[in-house]
């Protein structure tokens, strides 16, 4: 059955596509003076999303079938099971092919002839997958990547979210930001000259009311009048 993705991604790329529809208009009112509407949707945005699968049935009216965690054109590229744990790989190409073999300690695999290239690997997929994850579960995580990265083959370690946060790469990014004594998400871009930083608590429900319908002009008297009979 399909499987739901662990966030809001809908919701999350509509908005950032809409963000960016903002700065090309801003962009654009800069040549032509004028202002235009910007909207995007999340029909839109999961559509965009697509990328490359929507390229296969719209250049070649291909209906691509569920993967899972492998890659839906390039294998082997997926998860496999380590001895303490999951990682990723990514192989593509006859060149990261054999030095994936190499630096798993199994050149006869590259000589099988199931997998002599790419659109075999695609067709047995299932069996080389097998294969994979019992040369892999020999070692752990760590030890994998280590000796698949000295051999440039693309791979990296699947993190519980505490581990994420633990990652030194993560911590060198500044993506936990503090106010006070309060961890923060910080923002995924950074700006050389203006960056930014987490600098107050999002505020209380009710916390600014006061100051918002005195700038409307209410007295105080008419503000305390109105928290007494509930309606703000």
């Amino acid at each position: 059955m399909p499987v739901r993705v662990g966030i809001p991604i809908a919701d999350l790329c509509a908005g950032i596509f809409c963000a960016y529809g903002v700065a090309v208009a801003l962009i654009e009112r800069e040549k032509s003076g004028k202002g235009q509407w910007v909207k995007s949707s999340l029909l839109q945005a999961q559509l965009f999303m697509l990328d490359f699968q929507a390229a296969r049935w719209l250049m070649k009216g291909e209906v691509p079938k569920q993967a899972g965690n492998n890659h839906p054109t390039s294998i082997p590229t997926g998860v496999y099971k380590t001895r303490d744990g999951y990682m990723n790989l990514a192989v593509t190409g006859a060149k990261i092919w054999n030095r994936m073999c190499q630096a798993i300690g199994a050149p006869k695999l590259a000589e099988h002839p199931d997998y002599a290239n790419g659109a075999l690997r695609s067709k047995n997929r299932d069996k080389l997958h097998d294969e994979l994850d019992e040369l892999l579960m020999k070692r752990d995580t760590a030890e994998w990547i280590e000796r698949l990265n000295e051999a440039g083959v693309p791979c990296g370690p699947i993190y519980s979210i505490d581990q994420a946060f633990a990652d030194p790469q993560v911590k060198t990014l500044g993506m936990v930001q503090k106010v006070g004594d309060v961890p923060y998400l910080g923002q995924p871009v950074t700006l050389s000259r203006t960056p930014s930083h987490a600098h107050a608590h999002p505020p209380k429900q009710g916390e600014h009311t006061a100051d918002v319908l005195r700038e409307l002009g209410d007295e105080d008297e008419k503000i305390e009048e109105l928290r007494k009979k509930g309606i703000v």
